[in-house]
């Protein structure tokens, strides 16, 4: 498969493509990355490609006659009728079908947009789609083009050793992946499931998929309504819920538990507090009495004192 980049960087490619899977696949042909010089198509002495925005406003636009003419260079080298894509962020979002259907193709033209975007009439004329990564802004479309190369090839008989791997990765069936545990079974305390261990290849074909579900039902929900899922994969499904709903149900009470016994240790606390209050209280009040039964004692000793010496 052919992918054509139209960019004013081309000394950004290969790139990291060049290494691991992508880079063997560079090798063997299964794919090829084209970086076509935008630059090189401008009648500008000074090779620009951008210019001040009509109407005014900050930054620049790609101007539409060199990124045409290197369309149109392109177009005339092919056999075929590429698909022709602008990396955007006003695209739809880049997904897995997406990498999927292109994949299919003989070849696709990526145009790296830069500074404020592209001019309207380029989107007019050549882009057939546009694609975005995310909510995102990045500085130009060469990293994005990257990712949608790495992803689409992926795809593609023969570019993934064991193709088996490719069926199974997140979002392949429209929900993620399961957990993937390997060597040593412990770790820092913790230990490989033990259905992974057991040998019963159908217990651990459904534990993945039930451990994927979950995943996916915890993380991003919004999956789920595009999924193809079987009436297995719906049964595992409403088990989970019943699990978290019985889990969240346990929490509650737990948490209500704890609040009556916090409620019970203050009331006790505040039992005992009264409880020393009073004693200390009684205490007090029982040092008070016994000290003006004494100043009355020696009031009285005091009286009778004198009584004596009158008498006398």
């Amino acid at each position: 498969m052919n992918f054509d980049i139209l960019t004013i960087f081309p000394e950004i490619f290969p790139g990291p493509l060049a290494c691991s899977i992508t880079g063997r696949a560079l090798e063997e042909k299964l794919i090829t990355v084209n970086p076509v010089d935008i630059r090189d198509f401008s009648t500008d002495k000074h090779k620009n490609v951008d210019d001040y925005p009509y109407g005014g406003g900050a930054g620049m636009v790609m101007q539409p006659g060199p990124l045409y003419r290197a369309h149109q260079d392109v177009m005339q080298q092919r056999d075929y009728l590429p698909e022709t894509i602008l990396l955007s962020p006003q695209g739809k979002k880049f997904s897995q079908d997406q990498a999927r259907e292109l994949s299919q193709k003989p070849g696709v033209i990526l145009i790296c947009g830069h500074y404020e975007g592209v001019d309207e009439r380029v989107r007019e004329l050549i882009v057939d789609r546009e694609l975005s990564l995310g909510d995102y802004v990045l500085t130009g479309g060469e990293l994005p083009a990257m990712v949608v190369i790495d992803a689409v090839a992926r795809m593609i008989p023969g570019v993934v050793g064991d193709e088996e791997s490719t069926r199974r990765d997140s979002f392949y069936q429209g929900i993620l992946d399961y957990p993937q545990y390997t060597r040593p079974r412990s770790f820092q305390e913790l230990e490989v499931p033990g259905v992974l261990l057991s040998g019963h290849h159908a217990r651990i074909e459904r534990w993945r998929k039930k451990q994927a579900l979950k995943r996916t039902w915890l993380r991003r929900p919004d999956l789920l309504e595009e999924a193809d899922l079987d009436p297995e994969d719906i049964e595992i499904l409403h088990e989970i819920q019943a699990e978290l709903a019985e889990k969240e149900d346990n929490e509650l009470v737990g948490e209500e538990n704890n609040e009556l016994a916090r409620e019970k240790d203050n009331k006790l606390v505040g039992e005992e507090n009264n409880e020393l209050a009073e004693q200390e209280y009684n205490e007090l009040a029982g040092y008070e009495n016994n000290k003006l039964a004494g100043d009355k004692n020696k009031q009285a000793d005091g009286d009778k004192g004198k009584d004596d010496q009158q008498a006398t």
